[in-house]
């Protein structure tokens, strides 16, 4: 059985996803002047495809660093809790995007934003490649978006179930059965 069997449907193609990394990459290199230094903070694990992608196509350097933060666990609804596993490097007066593959509930990306921002960054925005404006309960806007999803549980491009299916070249939704 392959791992495409367990996909309800392509939400997003590879090919809408290199348009949608071009369009963002445009966006930032307009925002951001080739003056400070710019740190891309990806979020790990679910980031660092749609990162590796988002940073090619930008014109100007850039540096990298990470976070790991939990709120989800091995299931598929936040706990609540924000929790840093590891944090990145020294960030003063440097222009820190924080670049994430989905925003849900807003939690974990309000408490990482407001994180770099105490830590002495220039400036700190958030670019994320999925919004599901549905699931928010904290207030959060991001500076970049990619794309507004509906409320279904979607894998592939860095996205996982249970650490399964980031490989997939695709945003695909999860048939349910393989979750409950």
């Amino acid at each position: 059985m392959s791992v495409a069997d367990d996909i309800e449907k392509v939400l997003l193609t590879a090919e809408e996803l290199d348009e949608l990394t071009t369009r963002l990459a445009a966006k930032i290199d307009r925002d951001y002047p080739t003056k400070r230094k710019l740190i891309l903070v990806g979020i790990l694990k679910g980031s660092f495809i749609f990162l590796a992608d988002l940073a090619r196509k930008l014109s100007h350097p850039v540096e990298f660093d990470f976070i790991r933060a939990r709120s989800y666990g091995g299931g598929t609804t936040s706990s609540g809790t924000v929790v840093f596993e590891l944090n990145c490097g020294d960030i003063k007066d440097a222009d820190v995007l924080v670049v994430e593959d989905i925003l849900d509930s807003g939690r974990t990306l309000a408490a990482i934003r407001d994180n770099l921002a105490d830590r002495g960054a220039h400036s700190v925005r958030v670019c994320v490649l999925l919004d599901k404006p549905s699931r928010r309960v904290v207030e959060f806007k991001p500076d970049y978006i990619g794309a507004a999803i509906p409320d279904e549980f979607v894998v592939g491009y860095g996205l996982d179930y249970d650490e399964r299916y980031r490989h997939l070249p695709y945003i695909g939704v999860l048939k349910p059965s393989v979750y409950r």
